[in-house]
């Protein structure tokens, strides 16, 4: 007995110690003392280096209850105690281990100052199932028990050497490799328990047993994948597998019945280490990354697999495959296995659109990570392990194909690889696998806590402290957040840094770091991420970057990052183009380098734009001033119709002809127009109002230049003789335009002073001038008067009483229904007024007749049988397809014909306000209207985005996937999206046909509006 009675530590002790639960430490702690007869002091300074005192000391309370005699001779001896302490205080896992195996405990005696030797460790747990598992399921379930307490006991081991080491980062892969050791050696004891279990006498049978000879002639080989496979396995981690079958040397067993044979064992071997039991499991073994998956078969043989991987293999499994090394069982078939899969691994990077799909598997990865979880994961979220690993990964399935130095499993071994062959940079590499190294050292610290899988940094400080404290890495909860954030931020830029940065030392002076990649190797890299073109790619890189001056400078920083976000667009290399010529115009000037120095959303915009954008490259050219948008979003606001309207007032008075006046309002439409390109690429700008925005800037030129061309023509006199006005038809008067879109027009005129042939003269002049002057080679504008009375054999200029004779007495019903999307756009707002009213009198009839209705519909279906081009797919075609623009249009056009007289509302030149106002009106079902809103909505984003991609009209949905990719990207849709962007394009225009079909073509209930 102690010669005193221990007492109980002050409040101000508990504390300096790093208790937090004070009061109740106290008690604990007198009580520990007083049980175990260890001085008080003695005890506070082993629970001093706890992670979690307050947790420790219950652990070791409950532990001298179950063994007092073993606990108080480990606490007696101060590093004993010392050993005890920090594991019990790091894992309460483990303290519940020991309190269900007291036995063990005596693991704190002796120090462990090195990793177990993997043979000693497979021998050992070899030894503990040896002769185990001929019994049965009781027997069975001893035999697991004993093997997961042996395990769990080695566990420990390697616990305290990890826990008590003096630079726990610095040793987080040796740990991890013995991990995977220690996994191998249980799979290994696993099995021998199975072969034990499934061999029968000769002579005797029994379900689910087979001969002995028969289970020794049958070979399987377990192959680690993953972590386990890449010796970095975790302390809780599921351990991916893939399970391979032969046959022995010299046997004469079928190779059916050796898989029959190899699929038992790999059952009990998997039940061994996961099935629950007496003792808890250990880890999932998960065999679902071999062939087919969860559907394939569990046990193939080698040439099973090979032909597998020859003929079905997708891109990620390559990629899984790179980690694949014999764990347990059969090592020699392993290694045959290894052998025979290496070649297509590295071999796969050269597969069509690889890169793409690892990439997209990487994106799929993280788009899985809930919302409440994505800044608190420490593997999967961003700056996360998986940005490293797949980094790494990609540039050694990149570069492996020719280099075999590369060719390592781990992730810190191929990080040295690649830094030793120069493909990365040394320092890089190096602050990179420091930053890999603390990562890992808090997942395992964060398992170790339970002993279960997570991957969670927790939220609350008490539960940060400590793992701060048993990480090592900091001693409170801030001091573990700076840690962890500042570690995610250099993580998230690993990408450019190992990947794309290495890429400009092949054409470039760099600051040294012991980085090199030849032209060849750089190309290389280029071409993975997306480069058609790596050559020339190559030379714009080389042309930016030459040199020592402050730009050249400037661009070797920003284009690393800037190649990345290059590669994430459709055309990279027509993006890398576009910026070299930008750059030339721009590169001297002083905001431009700020802008791109300064701010990484500007940035990442202007390549956004150039890769997915022919038409804003070729116009941003022309205005390379305009790339100062980028920075504010209210510069990428459309202007309004009255802005544009007093700034082309100014210009018109400003200039003494209208020559000079036209070339500034045709430079201003351009700036305009690239502004809205910009607006669409970059989604600040729906459907709707891009084409209001389009039409108010080919309105405000259109407005600008007649009066300019009037004002040169007035002379002396007050004004040119005529009242003279520009009326918008089709899309335009409806303003709904599109990039590329033809503005159509009509041209009216009343005599005033000149009257007769005079007047004619002077308006046909102002239409010729507006023609000429508004041609733009650079952005063309095609006025089209194809709508005007007699079409193209008709005048282009006619005076109002010439258009109301006509209207009249010559209207066809075509031309009533092109006249309902005929507004005044440009003129004398008095002869706009009474032209449109003119109109009125025909686009809204009291009443049409039958033979009216089926004009409309006959035309229709001319129009769809002969204005197609040939051989144009009718599914295909934005404007004349199968439930595309136009279906919509003469559906709507033809309620509007029908019932604007009674409904007034539907008195509209806008196809989307009128269907609207036809559900309002109960003309047609919300749900029917729903469908037609939709396909004209897709079918008019996509016209305007492939004149965006392509920089020329077109209203043919591309076959080409490289062309369809590129407008699915400009609509928004994820990389690799072209096939679904057909599907829905052909799937939402099928709908909105079979609507159209039905309330056009079919003979239906006709309706009556409410009013």
């Amino acid at each position: 007995m102690p010669a005193s009675v221990p007492t109980e530590p002050t409040l101000t002790e508990l504390a300096r110690t790093g208790f937090t639960s004070l009061d109740s430490s106290a008690e604990r702690v007198g009580e520990l003392a007083r049980a175990s007869g260890v001085a008080t002091g003695l005890l506070l300074d082993a629970f001093a280096i706890a992670a979690d005192p307050d947790d420790a000391v219950i652990a070791v309370l409950q532990l001298h209850e179950r063994a007092p005699g073993a606990v108080s001779a480990l606490l007696a001896d101060g590093q004993a105690a010392a050993r005890f302490v920090r594991v019990l205080g790091a894992s309460r896992g483990l303290a519940d281990f020991f309190l269900r195996h007291p036995e063990q405990l005596d693991v704190f005696a002796e120090p462990v100052v090195a990793i177990p030797d993997p043979d000693d460790v497979r021998s050992d747990l070899l030894a503990v199932v040896d002769g185990r598992g001929t019994g049965g399921p009781d027997q069975a379930e001893t035999a697991w028990s004993a093997l997961r307490v042996q395990y769990r006991r080695r566990l420990a081991e390697l616990a305290i050497f990890d826990l008590t080491s003096v630079d726990p980062v610095a040793i987080v892969d040796l740990v991890a490799a013995s991990l995977a050791e220690l996994a191998g050696a249980a799979l290994d004891a696993a099995l021998d328990l199975a072969r034990q279990a499934v061999s029968l006498p000769e002579g005797e049978r029994a379900f689910g047993r087979f001969p002995a000879h028969e289970v020794e002639a049958t070979r399987l080989a377990i192959i680690g994948m993953g972590k386990a496979g890449a010796s970095e396995l975790n302390y809780v981690s599921d351990v991916d597998v893939i399970f391979v079958a032969d046959v022995a040397d010299g046997s004469d067993l079928g190779a059916d019945r050796a898989i029959e044979i190899a699929t038992r064992l790999a059952m009990l071997t998997m039940k061994a280490i996961s099935a629950s039991s007496v003792e808890p499991d250990l880890w999932e073994v998960d065999p679902n990354l071999r062939p087919e998956g969860k559907d394939g078969a569990l046990v193939r043989t080698l040439d099973s697999h090979v032909q597998y991987y020859d003929r079905w293999a997708k891109s990620w499994e390559f990629q899984a495959l790179l980690k694949a090394r014999p764990l347990a069982g059969d090592r020699a078939l392993g290694a045959r296995y290894v052998e025979a899969v290496a070649p297509k691994v590295w071999s796969s990077a050269s597969r069509e659109n690889f890169v793409e799909s690892v990439q997209r598997m990487r994106e799929r990865v993280t788009a899985h990570i809930p919302d409440d979880e994505i800044d608190i994961q420490v593997k999967l979220g961003p700056g996360g392990l998986r940005d490293i690993e797949f980094t790494v990964q990609l540039l050694q399935l990149v570069h492996g194909r020719t280099d075999a130095s590369v060719h390592q499993a781990g992730t810190l071994p191929a990080l040295a690889a690649l830094a030793d062959a120069g493909y990365v940079g040394r320092v890089e590499a190096a602050e990179f696998a420091h930053d890999y190294r603390v990562l890992r050292l808090l997942e395992h610290r964060l398992q170790l806590e339970r002993l279960r899988r997570t991957h969670l940094m927790p939220r609350g400080d008490a539960e940060l402290r400590v793992i701060g404290r048993a990480s090592g890495l900091a001693p409170n909860a801030t001091q573990l957040r700076e840690v962890w954030q500042s570690t995610r931020q250099r993580v998230r830029g690993l990408h450019e840094r190992l990947f794309y940065r290495p890429l400009l030392s092949a054409v470039a002076a760099l600051p040294s770091s012991g980085l090199s990649l030849t032209s060849e190797q750089a190309e290389d890299r280029l071409a993975a991420i997306g480069f058609r073109d790596p050559r020339g790619a190559l030379a714009h890189i080389g042309a930016l970057t030459a040199g020592v001056s402050r730009r050249a400078t400037i661009q070797r920083h920003l284009l690393p990052v800037m190649l990345g976000w290059f590669a994430e667009g459709a055309d990279p290399d027509y993006g890398l183009l576009a910026f070299r010529r930008l750059s030339d115009k721009l590169g001297t000037t002083h905001w431009y380098l700020r802008l791109l120095r300064d701010s990484s959303e500007a940035g990442h915009r202007l390549t956004r734009i150039l890769a997915g954008s022919r038409y804003a490259g070729e116009l941003l050219e022309r205005t390379p001033e305009s790339v100062a948008w980028l920075e504010d979003d209210d510069d990428l606001r459309p202007r309004t119709l009255a802005v544009l309207s007093e700034e082309t007032k100014a210009v018109v008075a400003r200039h003494g002809t209208a020559e000079a006046a036209a070339k500034v309002l045709r430079t201003a439409r351009r700036r305009e127009v690239l502004r809205l390109a910009f607006a669409a690429i970059l989604e600040r700008i729906t459907v709707e109002q891009l084409g209001q925005a389009l039409s108010d800037v080919t309105e405000n030129l259109v407005r600008g230049l007649v009066d300019a061309i009037r004002a040169e023509g007035a002379g002396e006199f007050a004004d040119d003789g005529i009242e003279f006005a520009v009326i918008g038809m089709g899309r335009f008067g409806g303003a709904e335009l599109g990039f590329g879109s033809d503005a159509d027009v009509m041209y009216v005129f009343r005599p005033g002073r000149l009257e007769g042939e005079a007047a004619q003269q002077r308006a046909q002049k102002i239409v010729s001038e507006l023609i000429r002057l508004g041609s733009d080679a650079h952005l063309p504008l095609d006025l089209d008067a194809d709508l005007r009375p007699e079409g193209r054999n008709g005048v282009l200029a006619r005076s109002l009483d010439a258009y109301r004779s006509y209207y009249e007495r010559w209207s066809l019903t075509w031309e009533a229904q092109a006249l309902l999307r005929a507004r005044g756009v440009a003129g004398d707002s008095a002869l706009i007024r009474d032209f449109e009213a003119l109109a009125d009198t025909v686009r809204y009839p009291a009443e049409i007749d039958e033979s009216a209705v089926r004009e409309v519909k006959r035309i229709k279906a001319r129009v769809e049988n002969e204005r197609l081009p040939q051989g144009a797919d009718p599914t295909r075609h934005l404007k004349l397809g199968r439930g595309s623009l136009s279906d919509v249009e003469w559906f709507v056009q033809l309620l509007q014909l029908e019932h604007a007289s009674s409904v007034p509302a539907l008195r509209t030149t806008s196809t989307l306000a009128a269907l609207a106002e036809a559900v309002e009106a109960e003309l047609i079902a919300a749900d029917d209207a729903a469908l037609l809103r939709a396909a004209w909505v897709f079918a008019s984003r996509a016209r305007s985005a492939l004149t965006l991609w392509l920089n020329k009209t077109t209203d043919v949905l591309p076959v080409d996937r490289i062309q369809l990719e590129g407008v699915a990207r400009l609509l928004e849709y994820p990389p690799g999206s072209a096939s679904m962007l057909e599907q829905d394009y052909l799937q939402i225009t099928r709908r909105s046909r079979a609507v159209f079909e039905r309330g056009f073509y079919g003979t239906v209930e006709r309706h009556e509006p409410s009013i």
